[in-house]
């Protein structure tokens, strides 16, 4: 192979890395593997898997890496469609093996995770992808972790490490940005910049920025957007946030409804069942122990 040729397969493995992180997942469907080189094939089909998975095509995933478990990238991609189907506890206990016989591999350290985050085993997740050397990915998905536990300082840290040897790297910047949401002040501003291009992750700046009605808009323009159903789950649960803050209460309540509908394992209804729980439990401790009457 030639190296113009070595440089535009290459080329080629970035431009689905990029499209996949920016949710443009048919984008990501579309490119031809015959046209990468033989070393990264394997990193640009995981890639079109995870594309295939977020946007709820396990039952395909599950077909196409049937007889190919074996290899421990498929095996995490494996994990990954089964727990984000009807087969959670499947999944997670092949998350969990993985991360115990294969915790070298970068794949496994960044889809077991994920699958073990998701399971709320967040420490074992830390513990996982921690192990990484040098891999972008798990970069990004540690920070998230890190905030995951109120650990801001530690996702800082991860960042700045990382900033050291990726400064214009597309998820270094990411992961900046939520650092960023999380610290406040002018980061706001920097971090809308940074999500350009992923409206949901957008409106979040715009949120913190007071800008409500034009957090409204990319929100409304994001649910609109019939590739992704996930996405769009996800711009309905901030759109609730947006309408609560606006004290529109009663459009809030529809969209909780719908949400509940489309995904009902969505991260924000199951933490507002945690928190309803939690309020029911402490409300009772101080419930009167003498009944008054008149």
């Amino acid at each position: 192979m030639s190296s113009t040729e070595q440089i535009y397969t290459e080329g080629e493995l970035m431009t689905i890395h990029n499209d996949y992180h920016h949710n443009a997942y048919t984008k990501v469907l579309a490119h031809n593997l015959t046209q990468t080189s033989t070393s990264a094939v394997l990193s640009a089909r995981i890639l079109q898997l995870r594309a295939q998975i977020a946007l709820g095509n396990q039952a395909e995933v599950l077909a196409d890496i049937s007889g190919e478990e074996d290899i421990p990238d498929l095996a995490a991609v494996q994990a990954l469609a089964l727990y984000t189907s009807d087969s959670e506890a499947q999944g997670l206990s092949l998350a969990e093996s993985l991360a115990q016989t294969q915790s070298d591999n970068a794949t496994v350290q960044i889809l077991a995770a994920t699958v073990l985050a998701a399971a709320g085993k967040i420490e074992e997740a830390l513990a996982l992808v921690s192990k990484h050397q040098g891999t972008l990915e798990a970069v990004a998905l540690g920070t998230q972790l890190q905030l995951l536990v109120n650990r801001t300082d530690l996702a800082e840290r991860e960042v700045k490490n990382a900033k050291k040897w990726a400064q214009d790297s597309l998820l270094v910047n990411i992961a900046e940005s939520w650092v960023g949401l999380r610290v406040g002040g002018d980061r706001y501003q920097q971090a809308f910049y940074e999500f350009e291009e992923m409206p949901v992750a957008q409106s979040v700046a715009e949120m913190h920025l007071g800008r409500l009605p034009e957090a409204e808009t990319s929100l409304r323009n994001a649910m609109e957007d019939t590739e992704n159903e996930a996405m769009q789950s996800h711009a309905i649960a901030n759109l609730v946030v947006v309408e609560t803050l606006a004290g529109r209460g009663a459009q809030a309540k529809e969209l909780l409804a719908s949400l509940q509908t489309r995904m009902p394992g969505h991260p924000l209804l199951v933490d507002l069942e945690e928190k309803d729980a939690l309020f029911d439990e402490f409300a009772a401790k101080y419930a009167p122990k003498v009944k008054i009457t008149a």
